[in-house]
Formats: C-alpha cells, structure tokens, sequence
C-alpha cells in the first residue's frame, strides 16, 4: 500500500512533540480497566460514550507493549532490564497509571515512530506542505459523499497540487491557535476540522476546549506548559501570599479534573486581581525534582526561575480540542473513505472533559483501527482529479498587515468572549463579530495568492464560528463548557452537533 504522509512543517511539529505528562494504561496489580473506565467517565462529565471508554482502556497495556516494541524509552523504576515502568499520577485518576519518559513523554514516541517511518519504503514524505481543502465526489453506490483526495499547497513553489487518494486521514491536531493563550505550537490552526467541516462532516462538541491549569507566566516565555505530573508528585497550587485554594473548589484538590481546576485558578485571579498563581514544588527534593522534570526544570531556569528553590508562576491557557470531526468506532467519518484521529476527531473517549493523558492513548488506539478498516477494503480504484488550480500567480499578492490584524483580534475576541467562563452575551457578541470577520476572510482568500498564514486564518474563522455556535446550543454548564446563564447541568446529557447544510454560506475551496 503506497501511502503519503503530508506536513505543514517539519514532520515533528505537533502537540505529540510537547506531550509532556505521558499515556495512561493500566499495569498496576491495585489498578483494574474498570477503574480506568469509571475514571474517564467520572472526568467527562456524562458524555463520554461508555463503549468507546471500555474498548481503549481494554487495549490500553497492548498498546504500550507494542509502543516498547517500537523503541520508545519509557521511564522505570530502576535501571534493571527487568524494571517495571514507572507509574505516575494526574488529575482524575484514582491511581498511579501514567506511563512516561521523563517529562519529554511525547517527544520520545515521537521520535521513535518516525524513525521507523522514514525507513518504510512505501511511505512518502511532504514536508512543508499544506492541505487547503477536502475533494469529494457523490458515491453512485450509496449516495454518500466520498472522499477522493485534497488540494494541498506546496509552500516551495507556492503551487497548488493535486494530491489523489482511495483513503483520507486526517490527523491534523486541535484548533487551540483559535485562542490568544494556548500551550499549543502553533500548527494547531483547525485545520482537519474546517476542511472536514466544509466537506460536509459533522462536527461534535466544539464547546469543550480544554484549559490546562498551569502554564508558565512569563512575559519571555511562549506559553510553556507545566505538566500535571508536577501536582500528581505533591505540587501544591498557590496564591501569592502562600494560601493554598483548591480545597475551597474540590475535595481532590491540586488532583481534581482539568476543568475544575482552571475555573479554580481563573476565579482566584479574577477575585484577587492576579495575574497568575504559583504551583510549588520546591518542598521536593533537589534530586527528585531535577531527575523526574528535567525538560521543566531546565526551561524555567532558562527565565531565572529553578523549581527546586521557588515556585513557578501559572496561568491557565487553551491545551486541548474535546470535539471535533465525529467519528464511529473504526475512526471513519460520515463521509466515506475519510477518517479522523487524534485531536481533530471527536470519538467520544473524551466527553465533556479530557482525563489527563488519555490522549496519546487514544491516538495509538484509533490508528489501529484505521489501519484494520482500509485493509478491508483497499481494492479500490483512484478517482480521477482534474487540476484547475496549478496556477497560484494570477491573484494579488495580500497584505499580510491585514491577515496579521485578523489573526490578532480573532483570538482576542475568543479570549476575552469564549473563554474559561462564558455568558450568553459575550458569546452573542463574538457571534456578530466572527461573522464580520469570517466574510472579509473568504473574500481575501478568494481575491489573493493562497499562502500557508491565509489557509490556516480561513480555518481559523471557521472554527471559531463552531465553536462559538456549539457553545450558544447549549443551554447548560457541563465539564468544560460553563456558562453563568446556565450554571445547572441538564438531566439528559446530549451531543452538539454541527454540520453545512445550515451554514452554506462558508464556500468550498473546490468539490467535484
């Protein structure tokens, strides 16, 4: 099976490369699946879909057996051959089951898999090309949409190619750039979500953006992501003047769900008028402190700041897309021959809120099932394309001072109006607002050369209008989504799904 692998950078860039924490999985004698599952379910607030949680909690110590296969260098007890893997704790889990490197967790996988990538030999790479938009075509057989490829740009030659494929997968992250403070690099635009969403996919849950509680505060530091594992080893979150909160919040504690302590932190700044609080672990031991965090402990003495003497200051900022493309249970989207996974994909594991370190689990688990899927059916055929699009040069050039303003008051606006805590008016004003902007957008992307930073504003408008619409459907606050109009939670816990057919004014860059 031939297969092309397209970037929009190095192949490296992407959240996994930041995962600091690690991948959850049950090894432990005092641990059970069950207990993973309870977990998970408990975190999500009800929307989690209960299969999906039992099947990759299921797979969860065969994924890191096949992970130890692949090379990756987990961290262990001890230094014995026959050591078992060092478990750590995070939020939400009521035991240790965190499986790690260090505290470079996803670089190491990482590293690991595209090694073994880049020696397969029918495996081709495109780096430093970016999709623009899905191409589809009606299935006589079904009726359905199909998926038969996508328009990617090639930023080298600034051409547009076409790119013809039997199967489509995305695997294109979050949309966390959408925001003004993400722990996100900054490929992490929506773009798998506004291209599935334009083809016609449905689109889940955008409302649940995670807010990871602690990220470095610092005016140098390009939101730097202190990971949970500080507080499941004994971290404590403080105010400036020493008083611990958490206990006001939650029984849990430093511990509780992610969304939890976000709004926690987020309420104290606001009551206090902080612009951060401290996490602490300098009570810690030197030795522990450094072994156990040394990518941490090393980026923040790079800003003067040595956690194993004084307490880092933090701020919460978005880490994590709950929703995205729905997908079912062989990761495949309502559109056939097209699937999703990972961040851009919505599977149900997550629900209302993601249990830390679920996710790189996830990612492992639904490529398992992709692959199962398209060995089933890969007698196909290649569609033909025609490509009407070579030619990039006969637009004008775009001002990038106008994309660069976009850029800057649209995640602004999601900030201050669709943030950690919302209101049925802030986000009814960044409706309007979106609006304006989404227009002048596809107006430019329409009049201009197509470059990288135009792709990734139009996706940006795009999800930024879902996520805004999905948080104004509803009418309740649940797991990451909490509005003061609607503090109580509905009896019946419901999916917000969004598709097209009632937007069809976002224009499609080509369909066939």
């Amino acid at each position: 099976m031939s297969i092309g692998l397209i970037s929009k950078t190095e192949l490296h860039e992407g959240s996994t490369y930041y995962a600091q924490g690690g991948i959850s999985a049950v090894l432990s004698n005092i641990d059970s699946i069950n207990q993973h599952v309870e977990d998970t379910m408990e975190a999500g607030a009800g929307l989690c879909k209960e299969d999906v949680v039992k099947d990759v909690a299921k797979d969860s110590k065969e994924i890191i057996d096949w992970l130890l296969e692949q090379g990756v260098k987990f961290t262990k007890n001890g230094s014995g051959a026959d050591d078992k893997l060092h478990l750590t704790k995070e939020g939400g889990h009521t035991y240790p089951r965190i499986v790690h490197a260090a505290d470079k967790t996803g670089e190491a996988i990482q590293e690991s898999l595209i090694d073994k990538v880049r020696k397969k030999s029918n495996i081709q790479l495109f780096t430093h090309h970016v999709a623009i938009d899905l191409i589809t075509k009606s299935d006589t057989k079904t009726k359905n949409k199909k998926c038969i490829g996508a328009y990617v740009l090639n930023k080298k030659n600034n051409l547009v190619n076409v790119f013809k494929a039997k199967f489509v997968v995305l695997a294109t992250g979050g949309a966390n750039k959408v925001y003004l403070y993400t722990s996100n690099p900054d490929t992490s635009s929506g773009d798998g979500i506004a291209m599935a969403y334009r083809a016609g996919c449905n689109i889940a849950n955008m409302e649940f953006m995670q807010f990871h509680p602690t990220c470095l505060y610092h005016h140098n530091a390009k939101s730097f992501l202190i990971s949970e594992s500080l507080r499941g080893e004994g971290a404590r979150l403080l105010l400036p003047n020493g008083k611990s909160f958490m206990h006001k919040y939650d029984s849990r504690g430093v511990l509780a769900p992610r969304d939890i302590v976000a709004r926690a932190i987020d309420s104290e700044m606001k009551i206090n008028g902080l612009d951060y609080v401290l996490l602490d672990i300098s009570h810690k031991k030197d030795f522990f402190v450094k072994k156990r965090f040394p990518n941490i402990y090393k980026k923040c003495l790079e800003f003067d700041i040595d956690i194993t003497k004084t307490a880092i200051p933090v701020v919460p900022a978005t880490h994590y897309t709950c929703g995205g493309v729905n997908i079912d249970r062989n990761a495949r989207t309502n559109i056939t021959n097209l699937y999703a996974i990972g961040e851009v994909a919505h599977s149900g594991l997550h629900g209302a809120n993601r249990m830390a370190s679920n996710s790189l689990l996830e990612c492992i688990y639904f490529s398992k099932k992709v692959l199962e899927d398209i060995e089933k059916n890969k007698n196909q055929i290649h569609e033909n394309i025609n490509n009407d699009h070579k030619n990039n040069n006969d637009k004008k050039v775009s001002e990038e001072i106008i994309i660069k303003h976009s850029w800057k008051d649209i995640r602004t606006l999601m900030w201050d109006y669709v943030g950690i805590v919302r209101t049925n008016e802030r986000l009814l004003k960044a409706k309007i607002r979106i609006s304006i902007y989404k227009k002048e957008i596809e107006e430019c992307f329409n009049k201009n050369i197509i470059s990288s930073d135009l792709i990734e504003l139009r996706n940006l408008i795009c999800v930024a209008e879902i996520i805004i619409i999905s948080a104004l459907t509803r009418k309740e606050s649940r797991g990451l989504h909490y509005n003061i109009d609607y503090p109580k939670i509905n009896n019946t816990p419901e999916d917000t799904v969004i598709n097209i057919s009632n937007k069809s004014n976002i224009k499609l860059f080509r369909e066939k």
